[in-house]
């Protein structure tokens, strides 16, 4: 068993900083690009189905758009929604495990058989029903409140809130289980003894201990919610032009590629940059999860 270990701890660890400076750069690209490029090269043109070359590095799509501008703007729109759509599934996962590993007994019984309904739930079919089902009452709602200007953003937002919302489950379980760790650790008994609230105890000592582990997997959310709302655009369910996201710019690729004509950079290059984005996040998150990992330490 000590040989294991030996061997385990000796395994290189995953990097950190690498994978980082992909996000960064990915992020930036999608922030500073749109903007420093000529905005013609967005608007539709008769230049339609152009190869990759000197004037329009990507190509061009079927409107005549260059593609690099476009896959630009599509990192914009996955990478929010993405972080968005984890950030909330953070808020609620954490909240959820905090309160039903603390609670225990009863409460902690029926959250988890609750997780365990939720988890049964074909999960895409589950999202296609709720994000067609919602989108038209949201819609609706903001031309009602005078807000007709949002409502071209409304996909975006009932995205972001739908797939945050199911995507929580994994991160309550693991709550969950640090809370209940933590729970029977000295410092949690002594400060009971000292008379410290429940939400003393909460916020001062179990929700530090836990933020580590529970930021290393929000980190592996967010290429889940990119993956999912890829899928969904794909399937025209989610983001609409003349919007872009990856998922819509891979579903115009597999449009427009026929037995007769390859137009494989349609598809290539949307599918590159979301698998080079992907593959960082996920490889940020092992790396994160590595260096808090105590065997890995020492």
């Amino acid at each position: 068993m000590s040989e294991d270990r030996t061997r385990f701890r000796g395994l290189p660890r995953a990097p950190i900083w690498g994978p980082a400076a992909v996000i960064a750069a990915m992020t930036l690209l999608a922030v500073l690009g749109p903007a420093l490029l000529p905005a013609q090269l967005g608007d539709v043109s008769r230049d339609s189905f152009l190869p990759p070359g000197p004037g329009h590095w990507f190509g061009t799509d079927l409107n005549g758009r260059d593609l690099f501008y476009r896959v630009l703007l599509g990192a914009q729109i996955s990478l929010l929604v993405g972080a968005a759509g984890a950030a909330i599934s953070f808020g609620v996962g954490v909240t959820y495990g905090l309160v039903a590993g603390y609670a225990g007994g009863t409460l902690d019984s029926a959250l988890m058989r609750i997780v365990d309904v939720l988890y049964a739930i074909p999960r895409l079919i589950f999202l296609l029903v709720l994000v067609s089902t919602l989108d038209p009452l949201l819609r609706r709602l903001l031309e009602t409140s005078g807000l007709r200007a949002w409502i071209g953003y409304s996909k975006i937002m009932i995205l972001v809130l739908c797939l945050g919302l199911t995507e929580w489950l994994t991160m309550a379980r693991i709550v969950r289980g640090q809370v209940l760790s933590l729970k029977a650790h000295p410092f949690v008994t002594a400060a009971r003894a000292l008379g410290q609230t429940h939400a003393g105890i909460i916020f001062n000592h179990l929700l530090p201990n836990l933020l580590g582990i529970a930021i290393v997997y929000l980190t592996l959310t967010i290429p889940a919610v990119i993956l999912d709302e890829s899928f969904l655009s794909f399937l025209g369910v989610g983001v609409q032009a003349p919007l872009a996201s990856w998922g819509l710019l891979l579903s115009d690729g597999a449009q427009a590629i026929n037995p007769i004509k390859g137009y494989w950079w349609l598809l290539i290059f949307p599918a590159l940059a979301m698998a080079v984005t992907l593959l960082a996040l996920n490889f940020l998150g092992d790396g994160l999860r590595d260096s808090l990992d105590p065997r890995r330490r020492r």
